[in-house]
């Protein structure tokens, strides 16, 4: 009888600590949004990718072209000649494929200017959230832009806009 006491008083103590912790949640997305220098690295980004891609497209048609001016010549070509054209042909598509990883590729290019121009910026929001959560002793704060689904949320625990002002950007 002592034991179902004790536990019931336990269960009743942890229930009320565990309500009592602080959620909130901020929008990623939105905050970002609102960051000039995020917005200006984002089509800093987006002028490269369209550079490189232009790059790869003219690499790409050039191949193309030699392909279809092999196919029309075939015929004419010694066996010696075919084989030569192939392997130049080979050799230009192994180039292209190298320079689409090299622009492209997990650590490509585009990555790691990426990772120059917008982890700063991340690393700042996330810094800023740290100091609201200690701030305000909040327990856990959510992502809404993130994975995590959430089919309802006040806005009164959005503190998308104190993050913002909290890296000096007003709304």
């Amino acid at each position: 009888m002592k034991k179902k006491v004790l536990l019931f008083v336990f269960l009743i103590v942890f229930g009320t600590v565990a309500m009592a912790q602080k959620y909130a949640y901020i929008d990623t997305e939105y905050v970002l949004e609102n960051i000039p220098a995020y917005t200006a690295a984002q089509e800093q980004l987006d002028q490269i990718s369209k550079q490189f891609q232009k790059e790869l497209e003219t690499m790409h048609a050039e191949i193309e072209q030699m392909y279809q001016d092999f196919q029309a010549e075939a015929v004419l070509l010694s066996e010696d000649m075919k084989r030569k054209r192939e392997d130049v042909i080979i050799s230009k598509e192994k180039d292209y494929k190298e320079l689409q990883r090299k622009y492209f590729g997990r650590d490509g290019d585009l990555f790691k200017k990426r990772q120059g121009l917008i982890k700063p910026i991340q690393d700042d929001v996330f810094n800023a959230v740290q100091e609201l959560a200690a701030d305000g002793a909040y327990a856990v704060i959510f992502d809404k832009a993130g994975s995590l689904t959430m089919l309802y949320t006040n806005p009164k625990y959005d503190l998308s806009d104190q993050v913002l002002e909290k890296l000096g950007y007003k709304n």
